[in-house]
């Protein structure tokens, strides 16, 4: 029996061999979630002169063609790339495997009801992430002994497997306040519900996405981001069965060479060493 432990808080925990999915499965021609009025992801038979990639259809093998905007379509991982000029690929980008991370479950606020500074006027019938409600959620916790932070919107429910997120309201996202506290902290593995941290209508500032990767407002530039190493993965599901803690992340890419690529998070429970 294989016994993996590591260290968190100063305490020494017994890494679980049994982890929970975070990933939305990609049902390709099915429900699925979708965003940015991007189609969804589809699939259809290879067809090669005679041949066609269907069993069903009389074919020798099964070999499909699909397509997918990873941004959009399910549970996905970004790197700086996102938001540069140069294309960055989140395979080279995206090195760290396994984390020290910390869930908390958060019920975004109405962004017209608090004080916190953020990049741009609050919009009636938006709703936020505050950096009060995550120093909240984690109550006697300190961020900092963590390098990946996993955030659960409430209310929390299997509609987010399918959900369609270009209506109203649209989805909450984090305070320019919250996430300049997230980067204070030293997380540099962020995995959230949402399918973006920042307002799907923001009229491209990015401001949450450019804070994380320290890149100044506006800025395209590789060379000018701090935090080039970070990573963002959006539109997880993490099941409410899954309770608010410490565990070990490890953080599965797809080796796709392009800055964003579906991603499988894998939260392993810490049990008393």
């Amino acid at each position: 029996m294989e016994n993996l432990t590591i260290e968190v808080a100063g305490r020494r925990w017994r890494v679980a061999a049994q982890g929970h999915d975070l990933s939305i499965p990609m049902r390709f021609n099915e429900a699925q979630p979708t965003f940015f009025g991007a189609p969804a992801a589809s699939e259809r038979p290879l067809a090669a002169g005679s041949f066609v990639g269907d069993v069903r259809q009389g074919g020798s093998c099964n070999c499909s063609v699909h397509t997918l905007t990873p941004h959009c379509n399910g549970t996905h991982t970004e790197c700086v790339g996102h938001i540069t000029q140069e294309r960055l690929s989140v395979r080279e980008l995206a090195t760290r495997h396994l984390s020290a991370a910390r869930l908390v479950s958060i019920e975004p606020v109405p962004a017209t009801a608090i004080a916190e500074r953020h990049d741009s006027a609050p919009i009636a019938g938006d709703f936020v992430i505050t950096q009060g409600a995550l120093q909240e959620a984690l109550g006697l916790a300190t961020l900092a002994d963590y390098r990946a932070l996993i955030v659960r919107t409430l209310p929390n429910d299997a509609t987010k497997l399918s959900r369609n997120y270009d209506g109203d309201p649209p989805p909450p996202y984090f305070t320019a306040a919250a996430m300049r506290w997230i980067v204070a902290q030293g997380v540099d593995t962020l995995v959230v519900d949402l399918p973006s941290i920042d307002r799907a209508q923001d009229g491209g500032r990015l401001a949450a996405h450019r804070i994380f990767w320290g890149m100044p407002p506006g800025g395209v530039c590789a060379a000018a981001a701090t935090r080039n190493q970070a990573t963002i993965t959006e539109m997880a599901f993490i099941d409410n069965a899954i309770a608010d803690g410490p565990y070990l992340l490890n953080l599965q890419v797809a080796p796709f060479a392009i800055d964003a690529a579906p991603s499988r998070p894998i939260l392993l429970p810490l049990l008393p060493a």
